[in-house]
């Protein structure tokens, strides 16, 4: 009898994971096809050390100044140029009292595009123009009010780091008509910092 009762213990039932397989055949490829795969772009900074400038310093200061109604350009001390914003003129009293921010379906407002709000191609143009008196120059500051939207610095960012130019073709050539725009690289060190 006692052979019987130990013969009976020791079977180990059958682990049926037929339905658990089906499941998991079924599973995955539902969540890869779900998945959602982001591409992360990392935008490198310099931040000024406290030491002054090195040997290759020309000695100018560039700071651009990103404020709500207008661009600057500044030395350091004074401002060297000014552009408002492409949708108010300076003094317009109508677009200062038109606070009201238009929301999209999910309640969260909606930012216009960075070349819809600032005048990009004439900071782009004094920006090459200020890279060609001073062609050593790579470091800029990029200053800010804390209303800016952060889509409209990164905006001004991307053309303060470079701009795309038609090559200049040499004395006494004529520029190919399927010539291709080149990137010039202005200011591509970058300081940030709050707007005075």
């Amino acid at each position: 009898m006692r052979n019987r009762r130990h013969s009976r213990s020791k079977e180990a039932p059958e682990l049926d994971i037929t339905a658990f397989l089906n499941l998991m055949v079924v599973l995955v490829p539902f969540l890869l096809v779900s998945a959602v795969f982001s591409r992360v772009t990392i935008l490198e900074l310099n931040m000024p050390t406290g030491a002054g400038g090195g040997a290759d310093d020309p000695g100018v200061t560039l700071e651009v100044v990103v404020r709500k109604d207008v661009l600057e350009i500044s030395d350091g001390s004074k401002v060297v140029a000014r552009f408002p914003n492409l949708n108010r003129e300076e003094g317009d009293e109508v677009a200062e009292a038109q606070t009201e921010v238009p929301l999209d379906e999910y309640g969260k407002p909606i930012i216009p595009p960075t070349a819809e709000v600032y005048d990009l191609a004439q900071l782009r143009e004094y920006l090459i123009r200020i890279k060609q008196t001073y062609p050593d120059k790579s470091d800029s500051t990029l200053l800010m009010e804390p209303e800016v939207a952060y889509e409209h610095l990164v905006g001004v960012m991307d053309t303060v780091r470079s701009a795309n130019v038609m090559p200049t073709p040499e004395e006494g050539a004529v520029l190919e008509p399927d010539a291709k725009p080149e990137t010039m690289e202005l200011f591509p060190d970058i300081s940030l910092g709050d707007a005075p």
